[in-house]
């Protein structure tokens, strides 16, 4: 019996978009439909990526489009169209120009694809997976964003750069927004099983925390046109496979609350428990009371910002 193969839907093809169609093709746990407004793009960079399978060896698929109708039956939607960030703009800055492109692209996914998960990528992340939410009108474990894990990631390599130790020795969470207001759960932070307070000086730990807030600006800064790829699309994909796979793996994502750490109508970043169903879980730990004022700190700018829609 042939094994039916499961099709993921990436929306955009941008540096993120094409580099997790790849990741995604080059895992061989899905094909690949890759729609992007420029189609000329799309259809070069799905030829690239095919020309390529035989070199790495696998037999998927990929599809470039314009045509919404091709996404249909799609197990995963994908949303990293919108503009990106430019030197000296903030996420923020970004609000009214992809809101409108993804309220767009929420409606034509809520229509072609009404039984899909739906991850969003696009920046500003908190709201707009909050305005796919509300325009896809999904439950609301099946839209969610891609955030926390990729805060995260950042923060584990610079803790353990400084420290001079593995990558996997370190065990960190970061919740709230993906933005200047994220909150790092320091009392959750373990580096080889010892509190990261016990480990590493505050002056130290102070400069690594506004390094990880300021990372994206940072790597945008030095590109000069263009933002972060590689790590947005690894998160991603990571999300998508836990979807697939069914893997039920705790992330941090952007989720919509319903009283859940005390808060509603809002996407913020997390812990979840992700698996087939999307969010399976929301998982509410234990906080300081520093982490959970910071936490409502973040929470109110990302309130902000949704009244400004």
């Amino acid at each position: 019996m042939n094994k039916i193969i499961p099709k993921v839907t990436v929306i955009g093809a941008g540096a993120v978009g094409a580099t997790l169609a790849q990741r995604i093709l080059e895992s061989g746990i899905a094909d690949v439909v890759l729609l992007d407004v420029a189609k000329n793009m799309a259809i070069a960079k799905s030829f690239d990526l095919l020309d390529a399978s035989s070199v790495i060896g696998h037999e998927r698929s990929i599809f470039a489009t314009d045509d919404y109708k091709f996404i249909a039956g799609s197990a995963v939607v994908v949303i990293t169209a919108g503009l990106a960030r430019k030197p000296g703009m903030s996420r923020d800055d970004l609000v009214k120009k992809n809101a409108a492109i993804v309220s767009e692209i929420s409606s034509n996914v809520k229509k072609m694809c009404p039984g899909s998960i739906v991850i969003v990528v696009t920046n500003p992340l908190d709201v707009m997976t909050y305005l796919a939410a509300k325009a896809a009108g999904f439950e609301r474990n099946r839209v969610f964003g891609m955030a926390g894990l990729l805060d995260t990631s950042r923060f584990v390599y610079l803790v353990a750069s400084e420290l001079k130790v593995s990558r996997s020795s370190v065990k960190a969470c970061i919740m709230g927004s993906h933005g200047d207001t994220m909150v790092p759960i320091l009392s959750k932070t373990l580096v080889d099983g010892k509190p990261i307070t016990e480990v590493l000086a505050k002056d130290k730990l102070d400069s690594i925390i506004k390094r990880t807030r300021d990372r994206g600006a940072e790597i945008v800064s030095l590109l000069g046109t263009g933002s972060a790829y590689y790590s947005p699309s690894a998160a991603a994909f990571r999300m998508v496979e836990a979807v697939l796979k069914n893997s039920r793996e705790t992330f941090v994502v952007s989720a919509c609350l319903k009283g859940e750490y005390g808060l509603s109508d809002i996407a913020i970043g997390v812990p979840c428990v992700i698996g087939a169903s999307g969010i399976n879980k929301i998982m509410e730990i234990e906080l300081t009371e520093d982490e959970r004022n910071a936490f409502r700190k973040s929470a109110a700018a990302i309130k902000e910002t949704i009244g400004a829609l």
